[in-house]
């Protein structure tokens, strides 16, 4: 029974120390441009080890919100083109056709049967029209013109003259162009401050995804380390229980301490799975910010400790920080410069505008389809529109005044989102020189701690310790030990937080 017990517990040690978590790696990949790192990790059999600023580069080169970002200050740009199209001429071409239903009636201011007798005095059938006099094309004689009321009755028209012809085409160019419009000009001026918007909301969310890829590079870091404690712990509850093992056959110890450290062995197993979980999450959480394939096969180079020396360096090259960087102070600064460009251009509202105007068209009107036998007439001009404000109900005055009231109100946003900054600043500030007191208060724990467990453990050896008192310098050397990381982390979060709060950039052109 006691070689079936041992058996097991050797077998569980062997199993958790296969995790793949601890596996050896490859060398670090060297540094080598995007594509080649990621053509390599998605093929790799064992893990391609990236440093911090390799995932930073490729986070920059696949991550979709920078790609969107980068596409909306493309659309800004084709918006800014789009408004200076309006400095230049536009050109129409325009074709119509129209069906008349009914022919407009001319009426006039004289006996009609005066006009029958200039026409030669019919008093029936078609009327003819004395030698060299014409009637305009679209004009025709209504019936019983040359005759009296006596002998002809009126016409279904009243005695009017039908004009026109059933049949209307029109072609042509027409073409315009501002010649004086100080509103257009200035709201050319606000249409290039779009695109400045763009490029730094653009700034800010890379910002904020180097960022959320140092979190969670710092995550992975921070849960490989618990996994190490953890198999750390795993492993010396082995060592112990096998050494109770052997003072039970000896029979210097007791079945109760041979089952404390058999419990301490089946306890320690399920904070090893959950810290290799741990780490796997982290890794994805990490693909995902990349925006790689989670099945690529990367890990991250480093420790936490590596960063725990640089503590000291790290905050103090942060005093006398300001808000000059920062992406939020800039874009309220362009958004405030808008809004004064934009109360000028309601105020260029009440100034007078000129424009060039030009248009050609041809037109032909018969009462047939026989296109070849048109006669087409043209028609053109050129001239200038001069457009003066006068009154519009109030509708130019109201809207200066909202434009003042919005600047206004940016005004006040950029004065309290400056002081929410500046407390931020100050409190990460804090958060980093308080982790930094408890990591040197750590690492003394973590010395102590691991000195005492040593001497415990020898004493459990030599049988002057109890197996409880060994569990006790265990526990509080595990408790020392993440103590450390999770100060390191907290300090680390921090930093990337602040680095963001002032818009230092990962890349600076």
């Amino acid at each position: 029974m006691k070689k079936s017990v041992v058996s097991i517990c050797v077998i569980l040690a062997s199993f958790a120390l296969s995790l793949p978590v601890s596996a050896q790696y490859r060398d670090e990949a060297p540094k080598s441009d995007v594509e080649a790192i990621l053509d390599e990790a998605a093929s790799a059999q064992e893990p391609v080890v990236i440093t911090l600023e390799q995932a930073l580069e490729i986070a920059l080169s696949e991550n979709i919100s920078v790609k969107v970002a980068d596409m909306e200050i493309e659309r800004a740009e084709y918006a800014k083109k789009g408004s200076y199209a309006a400095l230049w001429p536009q050109i129409d071409a325009s074709g119509a056709y129209q069906r008349t239903i009914k022919k407009q009636v001319m009426y006039m201011d004289f006996d009609m049967s005066s006009l029958g007798g200039m026409l030669g005095g019919g008093t029936g059938g078609d009327t003819e029209l004395p030698d060299g006099v014409e009637l305009p094309d679209g004009v025709e004689i209504p019936d019983g013109a040359g005759s009296s009321t006596e002998d002809k009755p009126s016409s279904s028209n009243g005695g009017g003259m039908e004009v026109g012809r059933w049949n209307t085409w029109s072609t042509g160019v027409s073409a315009a162009m501002p010649l004086v419009n100080a509103q257009l000009w200035q709201s050319l001026k606000i249409s290039g401050m779009d695109v400045e918007l763009a490029v730094e909301k653009a700034r800010a969310s890379r910002l904020d995804m180097v960022t959320q890829v140092k979190q969670a590079y710092y995550s992975v870091l921070l849960s490989k380390q618990a996994f190490d404690v953890y198999k750390q712990v795993y492993e010396n509850a082995v060592r112990n229980y096998e050494e109770t093992q052997k003072k039970y056959d000896a029979e210097k110890a007791s079945e109760m301490e041979l089952i404390r450290s058999k419990t301490t062995v089946a306890n320690a197993i399920p904070n090893v799975y959950n810290a290799e979980s741990s780490v796997i999450l982290a890794l994805w959480q990490l693909k995902a910010v990349l925006g790689v394939d989670l099945e690529m096969n990367i890990d991250v180079a480093g420790a936490l400790e590596d960063y725990g020396q640089q503590m000291f360096y790290d905050i103090h090259s942060h005093d006398g920080a300001t808000l000059e960087d920062n992406t939020t102070m800039k874009q309220l600064a362009i958004q405030t410069e808008q809004l004064a460009q934009m109360v000028k251009m309601q105020k260029f509202a009440n100034i007078p505008s000129l424009a060039l105007a030009f248009n050609y068209s041809i037109n032909a009107m018969t009462n047939d389809f026989k296109f070849s036998e048109y006669k087409w007439t043209p028609y053109s001009y050129v001239g200038l529109s001069l457009n003066i404000p006068i009154f519009a109900g109030g509708k130019r005055y109201n809207a200066i005044r909202q434009s003042e009231n919005q600047y206004r109100q940016v005004q006040l946003q950029s004065l309290n989102t400056e002081r929410q900054l500046k407390i931020a600043i100050r409190q990460h500030l804090t958060t980093m020189e308080m982790n930094m007191k408890s990591y040197y208060a750590a690492q003394d724990a973590v010395a102590s701690a691991q000195k005492g467990y040593d001497i415990m453990e020898m004493s459990y050896q030599v049988g002057r310790g109890t197996l409880i008192e060994l569990n006790d310098a265990q526990l509080a050397l595990t408790q020392a030990q993440l103590a450390e990381s999770q100060a390191i982390y907290n300090f680390l979060n921090a930093k990337a937080q602040l680095e963001q709060t002032l818009g230092q950039d990962f890349i600076v052109e």
